[in-house]
């Protein structure tokens, strides 16, 4: 490439610029400063203005008597009582003179304004107390501060009960209101005496004067007595006591009236051989020996001493004021003849629980009444009464019977119940069929499947119903109870048998009726449910089936099998069954029968059977003691047997006034249930021992 010459081509070049003093000097460098500057300004701007336009507007009121210092823990502007804070949580604590400093969290939400209520607790307030008397106990709602004076006692602000109390003042009660806040408050009281002055004299002067029993001084005097009810007695040497019962209110003075002290009455300790006598003092009744007696002094009083038996005693006593004596008077007997005629001769005679002898024997005994023992091992004691006469023997006969003797001797052929129900006594040890066979034999007509032949013994003597129990009798156990109607027919009336009774029913009618009569309950009862029973007891109970049978069917030495014989039908009428007038009732009927009666007939309607026991066979069927079950055919003979303790059914035997077929009207007819029916009652049962 060729060169020009820059002149000669026209083109002006700058020329080379350097500064004056310096041959290699740099450029110099612009100053930012003022930009940075306002950098920051803008991003402060920023700042403050987005945590305006985010920030939420939050007033703070504190309910206190001083003025508050409000700290919150984080970004927040004040602005009087309010604050800009961000949403979120915040830390607070606010303290104010005399008050509790407080210290909690707060949560600003999204809303625009919001306002915080705080409530600062006041410190205790300073109180003092002072009474007049001092040294009284203080006590602040109930619980003691201690006696005044007392000084700046911490009490929380509000009100409170502060009662005052010192011995013999009376104790004053009132409400205080604490200001709290460390102010100083003061309560002053003046307690009113609880004591009057009492002003007594006696004449003769100078008796003991006591307050509810403790001498306090001699009169006259001037007593200081505290509030309420007191006995004030007087006591001197040679006078009666003379006492008085006295209201005393506080700060009112009483002004008594001079006592007037009677002579000391003269005390006679009277006593008698034998004791026991009744006395009498100027014809009046005071007691019986021994005994004291407070005589009228320097005055003749009459004397008797008696008793039933011995010859009257009287006579004048007399004595001093304040004397005392004693006497013991001893009376002669009045007395009668008594012959004691004893079998054996060896028993043992006890007259008033001494021994007399042994054997037939006469006693001159005094006339009032003797309690008599006779007594011989192996056999049962006789005791009696007796009451001599004088100049008249009496005559008292004993035979004594062996224990077994007497025991049969006490167990009576018939009883009444406190309901007037009869029972007859039954001792089928004594008769032909003590054993016999219960059931029915497969040949029989009629016969069911549970009348399985099995043989059965009693030896125990009991107690059977002549009737069944009616309505009005079991009424005076269950008052409400009904047994209903059938077809317009009434089965509720008094005298008829009661009906729609379960069996737990009658067990329970059984021991509330022994209960009545003092008698140990045959059946345990747990909650109101029959559970079980006691062999043992003799109190009340529902028939055994053995024993059921045996009364309806032993007659000799031969069983019936119906109630009027061995034939059927019957033909006249012996029983109420299933008759012609029950046909629209039972829709079944007894071809010809006529017994009279629709429905249940009243109970001994009918005649008994051959053991003065009536409806045996009719009426209602009738629950039995035992548990439902069917006998084995090969077992052993069974004694007096009461089946298992408790069950789900429970026997029923005979039939009723709704029964008209073979089957049912046999003695042999055997059901059973648990539950009530219009059919079904019963009749009560005891043992004899």
């Amino acid at each position: 490439m060729n060169q020009q010459d820059p002149a000669a081509s026209g083109v002006i070049e700058p020329s080379a610029f350097q500064p004056l003093g310096s041959t290699d000097a740099k450029p110099p460098r612009r100053r930012h400063t003022g930009r940075w500057l306002l950098l920051a300004c803008a991003a402060l701007f920023a700042l403050l203005m987005g945590f305006l336009l985010s920030a939420r507007s939050l007033q703070v009121l504190v309910n206190a008597e001083t003025p508050a210092d409000i700290a919150i823990g984080g970004l927040a502007l004040p602005f009087g009582e309010r604050y800009l804070l961000r949403p979120g949580d915040y830390s607070l604590r606010v303290t104010a003179a005399g008050y509790h400093p407080l210290e909690t969290g707060i949560t600003v939400t999204a809303e625009d304004s919001q306002t915080l209520q705080l409530e600062l607790a006041p410190l205790p307030g300073r109180v003092s107390f002072t009474s007049t008397p001092a040294g009284a106990t203080v006590l602040l709602d109930g619980e003691a501060l201690g006696r005044t004076p007392l000084a700046d006692q911490p009490v929380e602000a509000g009100e409170h009960l502060v009662r005052i109390e010192a011995e013999r003042y009376l104790p004053l009660e009132q409400a205080l209101q604490v200001t709290g806040r460390e102010v100083a408050q003061q309560l002053a009281v003046e307690l009113a005496p609880g004591w009057a002055e009492v002003s007594l004299d006696s004449q003769p002067p100078g008796a003991a004067i006591l307050v509810d029993g403790e001498q306090r001084g001699t009169t006259p005097a001037v007593l200081e007595i505290d509030g309420g009810e007191h006995q004030l007695i007087l006591q001197r040497p040679g006078y009666a006591d003379w006492q008085q019962t006295v209201d005393i209110v506080p700060g009112q003075a009483l002004q008594l009236d001079t006592a007037v002290l009677q002579p000391a009455a003269g005390v006679l300790q009277l006593a008698s051989v034998p004791a026991g006598a009744n006395v009498t003092l100027d014809g009046e009744f005071l007691g019986q020996t021994p005994l004291q007696l407070e005589l009228v002094p320097d005055r003749a009083h009459q004397l008797a001493v008696f008793k039933p038996g011995y010859r009257r005693h009287s006579s004048t006593v007399q004595l001093a004021a304040a004397a005392r004596d004693s006497q013991t008077i001893t009376l002669k007997a009045q007395l009668g003849e008594v012959r004691f005629e004893i079998s054996p001769a060896n028993a043992t005679l006890k007259i008033d629980g001494q021994v007399r002898g042994q054997g037939s024997q006469t006693l001159s005994l005094p006339a009032f009444e003797h309690s008599v023992e006779i007594s011989l091992p192996g056999y049962a004691t006789v005791r009696r009464k007796v009451t001599p006469r004088p100049g008249l023997q009496q005559r008292v006969a004993a035979t004594l019977l062996t224990e077994q003797q007497a025991r049969k001797a006490r167990i009576k052929p018939e009883i009444t119940t406190s309901l007037g129900q009869t029972l007859l006594l039954f001792t089928p040890a004594q008769s032909p069929l003590s054993t016999f066979t219960m059931g029915a034999s497969r040949r029989e007509p009629g016969r069911r499947a549970n009348e399985v032949l099995h043989p059965v013994s009693l030896t125990r003597a009991f107690y059977l119903q002549t009737t069944e129990v009616t309505n009005a009798q079991f009424r005076q156990y269950k008052a409400a109870h009904n047994s209903g109607q059938i077809e317009g027919n009434s089965l509720n009336r008094d005298h008829q048998p009661v009906a729609q009774v379960s069996w737990q029913q009658a067990a329970a009618f059984c021991n509330w009726l022994s209960a009545r009569e003092g008698l140990p309950p045959f059946y345990r009862e747990t909650n109101g449910i029959i559970t079980g029973y006691n062999p043992s007891a003799t109190g009340y109970r529902l028939p055994s089936e053995a024993e059921w049978a045996w009364a309806a069917r032993a007659n000799g030495a031969e069983l019936l099998k119906f109630p009027w014989g061995d034939t059927f039908p019957p033909t006249a009428p012996v029983e109420n069954y299933a008759d012609n007038s029950s046909a629209y009732v039972t829709g079944r009927v007894l071809g010809g029968y006529e017994d009279g009666f629709v429905v249940s007939a009243p109970v001994g309607s009918l005649k008994p059977n051959h053991q003065r026991l009536y409806d045996m066979g009719g009426n209602v069927a009738e629950w039995v003691h035992d548990v439902y079950s069917i006998p084995s055919a090969n077992g052993a003979t069974e004694v007096d047997p009461l089946g298992a303790q408790n069950g789900d059914n429970y026997v029923i035997r005979g039939a009723s006034w709704s029964h008209s077929k073979i089957a049912e009207l046999r003695l042999s007819y055997r059901d059973y249930g648990q539950a009530g029916r219009d059919d079904v009652g019963f009749r009560l049962a005891r043992y004899a021992e």
